[in-house]
């Protein structure tokens, strides 16, 4: 199989359709498809093959999508960074993963110093890179993606390093495709009506939304960063349905000033993640903008989501909702028994989307995944009805 199949099967079912709108222009899922396999050809005239890692580092933009379904196209493996990251940790990104080429934008470009391999600059020109633009101008825009095995590796996904440097995840191509096809399966919207998208996509969630977004059929409106105007005039100019967030954008929304002017009537679904919901936002929130704030939760390891709320179905404030579909979730003690509900313990995943492993680190590998079970390091419990809760 390949991940990037999921782009094409797209096509072939919904037909050609507005896929993206980013800063003014439209973008249908077709011309998604043709930018990537361009993309897709001049990588392979520059020497990309199966197995070879290339880093994506930029800002939200139509190319960070295009270069993932190229990359994947050809069977080489993602390594997204995201922007955020200093020049340091960027380095040993670079040298642990031994990639071979790095797509990033002019802003970002000091953060390369030192790499030796090939820099396609997305967005300008610079000394010693490649112009995106000029690279794809004369390629063709069919191309035939690889066949990779379901364990082959798809992308190696850098953690934050908080307790010491970014380790990478290797994520197989079966790993993010049953992934995506669980969170998929539990998508209650209609797919005509715009989502927006404002975390970074170098990350998981961007392999998130290229992923479920082509088996869904859905569209999205992308903002190259994260602004509190810019995402309340975005909901009202398209009627915009739904958005994941992290709990901190929640917060800079609600106390926006002068967040009246804009309608966010049409608002169903605020996604949270990646941090603690403060419960007492919920209440003010939901009655100034409308719609839901339904908390999940998720790790790199796991490609990433784990458990959601449903929108139609029971929340639990202060839950992070159900095990998706395929993924069971339990509860270990120090001596990794399973505990009952209610009780507190280490947060244990099992499921097709559990990581392959650490990238270059066995030991470390057979650490997180002993026993069949990936331990999160999280601490929580599950309540009687299966709802989990993290509690540090």
């Amino acid at each position: 199989m390949n991940l990037a199949w999921l782009g094409e099967e797209n096509v072939r079912r919904f037909g050609e359709y507005v896929a993206l709108h980013f800063e003014g222009r439209e973008w249908t899922n077709v011309d998604g498809q043709r930018a990537a396999n361009r993309l897709a050809n001049a990588l392979r005239r520059l020497g990309i093959g199966p197995g070879d890692r290339v880093v994506v580092m930029l800002p939200n933009c139509p190319e960070v999508l295009q270069a993932y379904a190229a990359i994947l196209k050809l069977g080489a493996v993602i390594v997204p960074v995201i922007f955020l990251l200093n020049p340091e940790e960027v380095r040993h990104i670079l040298a642990d993963s031994g990639a071979r080429l790095a797509l990033t934008s002019p802003e970002l470009l000091a953060k390369l110093e030192g790499f030796t391999g090939t820099t396609v600059l997305v967005g300008g020109e610079a000394p010693g890179t490649r112009a995106y633009d000029e690279l794809i101008a004369r390629e063709a825009d069919a191309f035939a993606a690889v066949d990779r095995e379901d364990r082959d590796v798809a992308v190696i996904l850098y953690t934050s390093g908080t307790t010491g440097r970014p380790k990478g995840v290797a994520l197989s191509h079966a790993n993010l495709a049953a992934n995506a096809r669980a969170a998929a399966s539990l998508y209650e919207l209609d797919r005509t009506a715009w989502a927006l998208g404002v975390l970074p996509l170098s990350h998981s969630y961007g392999l998130t939304v290229m992923n479920a977004g082509n088996i869904l059929g859905t569209r999205a409106v992308l903002l190259r960063w994260f602004n509190p105007e810019g995402v309340l005039e975005a909901i009202a100019r398209f009627r915009v349905q739904s958005m994941s967030a992290v709990p901190t954008m929640l917060v800079y929304l609600l106390h926006y000033p002068d967040a009246e002017r804009f309608d966010t009537s049409s608002m169903r679904l605020w996604g949270s993640g990646a941090a603690p919901l403060p419960l007492e936002i919920v209440e003010p929130f939901e009655k100034k903008f409308g719609g839901r704030i339904l908390e999940g939760y998720g790790l790199t390891e796991a490609s990433p989501v784990v458990s959601a709320h449903r929108l139609s179905g029971v929340r639990k404030l202060g839950s992070v909702g159900l095990p998706i579909p395929g993924v069971e979730v339990r509860i270990h003690d120090d001596d990794d028994r399973a505990l009952p509900a209610g009780e507190l313990g280490e947060v244990c995943v099992r499921g097709p989307n559990i990581m392959l492993g650490y990238y270059g680190l066995p030991e470390e590998t057979a650490r997180t995944l002993r026993g069949g079970w990936l331990h999160t390091g999280d601490v929580g419990r599950l309540d009687a009805d299966g709802f989990l809760y993290i509690v540090e």
